[in-house]
């Protein structure tokens, strides 16, 4: 069913894989919009220094796209706001009840500014540094009258673009467990695709007549030499390669979002670096394979261990698939088996050639890995699963319901 045009413009704010394809969009809807209702926000309030909370706003949204980076931050900032106001009244606190010397008082803020300097490289971090920031906007000028007012208004400012910030978040959110549930999606459904390439390159290979699988010759190599003339590799498609660089840019996407799904789902993220280990590896026998295609095109393979690698492929493939589209799924899925083929139970494997022997136990390797992330996926899909929306995966399953359903995970 083609999309009605209301659906198109609506889809990104609403639909959460139209929301992946659109992230950078509605992220600077987002910042626009969080900008206006700061504006506004300072004619209501009135307070001085109003630009802290369109700064704040912009500190907060402007790098990070995604719920779990900007609650953080947030957080972040409103604790070192708070902290940075208790200590700077604590020295104004003691500077008029003691009536101590200029000096005296330096010295407690540069003492103050150490501590939490020190804290802020061991633990704190920008909790740390905001705390620094607000206490000094406080008491950086102690003999000036309306210094401490001017600060405060400032710390209120800050706390209100953050609460500006986490609203519009809440209003339009992108979280970082939806972009990595659809980038890993992504990378296992094009891993499928090259898997299935090489198959087919392979069956090429086999079934093609020698004088015409054999054409390629390495230019530098002189045909009459014996060596050149019999060994010569049949290229893979150049689709493929692309398509692999694709995957490994995809891998690299990834990275940013790992510790914000860990704070949207409560995964450890210990598990999710393994998560993300496993499906490097993946990729990377991947690669394997489709550089040992080409140097099988000269060795031969019995009908027997040919009829069981097809079937291997095959299923490994519809596996990637079967993973990528529960990873997309709005519904509730549950991983299945990847494959029952078990090389222990075929002695013919032993009886191929060496290459071949190889290439089986790059298959075999691919299979343990697929079944490892398969497992990893399926114990912590309650945590990741509800964080990625509940709201917007049930719409997303009415969406699809009126369209015609997921024929995908149905292989």
């Amino acid at each position: 069913m083609k999309p009605k045009i209301w659906q198109r413009f609506t889809a990104p704010f609403i639909e959460p894989y139209a929301r992946y394809q659109h992230a950078d969009i509605l992220h600077a809807i987002r910042i626009g919009a969080a900008i206006v209702l700061a504006l506004l926000a300072n004619q209501i309030s009135r307070f001085p220094h109003g630009e802290w909370t369109t700064i704040t706003v912009f500190i907060i949204l402007g790098l990070l796209q995604y719920q779990g980076a900007i609650y953080t931050k947030a957080k972040e900032r409103v604790l070192g706001t708070v902290l940075g106001i208790v200590v700077a009244f604590a020295i104004l606190w003691f500077n008029k009840g003691t009536g101590a010397w200029l000096g005296v008082e330096y010295l407690l803020i540069g003492i103050s500014s150490g501590v939490i300097g020190y804290f802020s490289v061991r633990r704190l971090g920008y909790t740390g540094l905001l705390t620094g920031i607000t206490m000094l906007m406080i008491v950086s000028n102690l003999n000036q009258i309306n210094i401490a007012q001017d600060g405060v208004y400032r710390a209120l400012n800050i706390l209100i673009g953050t609460g500006i910030a986490v609203i519009v978040t809440v209003v339009l959110p992108l979280k970082s467990t939806l972009m990595w549930r659809f980038l890993l999606a992504n990378n296992l459904e094009a891993c499928s695709t090259i898997y299935a390439g090489v198959g087919h390159h392979i069956d090429a290979e086999i079934v093609a007549p020698k004088s015409i699988v054999y054409t390629k010759m390495i230019s530098s190599a002189s045909p009459n030499d014996p060596k050149n003339s019999a060994t010569t590799d049949m290229p893979v498609n150049k689709t493929l390669i692309r398509s692999l660089q694709q995957i490994n840019k995809r891998l690299l996407a990834v990275r940013p979002h790992i510790a914000a799904t860990a704070s949207e789902s409560g995964i450890d993220k210990e598990t999710i670096e393994t998560i993300q280990r496993t499906h490097r590896n993946i990729i990377g026998t991947i690669d394997l394979l489709l550089s040992a295609a080409p140097r099988l095109a000269n060795i031969d393979i019995d009908d027997e261990n040919h009829t069981l690698l097809i079937h291997y492929q095959h299923e490994l493939t519809q596996a990637m698939q079967h993973i990528a589209a529960v990873l997309r799924s709005p519904s509730d899925q549950t991983f299945r088996p990847i494959t029952r083929i078990a090389l222990s139970e075929y002695p013919s494997v032993q009886t191929a050639t060496f290459e071949w022997q190889g290439y089986f136990w790059l298959t075999q390797t691919l299979q343990t890995q697929l079944r490892q992330l398969s497992d990893l996926l399926q114990v912590t899909k309650p945590q990741w699963y509800a964080a990625s929306g509940l709201r917007y995966q049930r719409r997303e399953q009415r969406r699809m319901k009126e369209q015609g359903g997921e024929s995908d995970l149905h292989l």
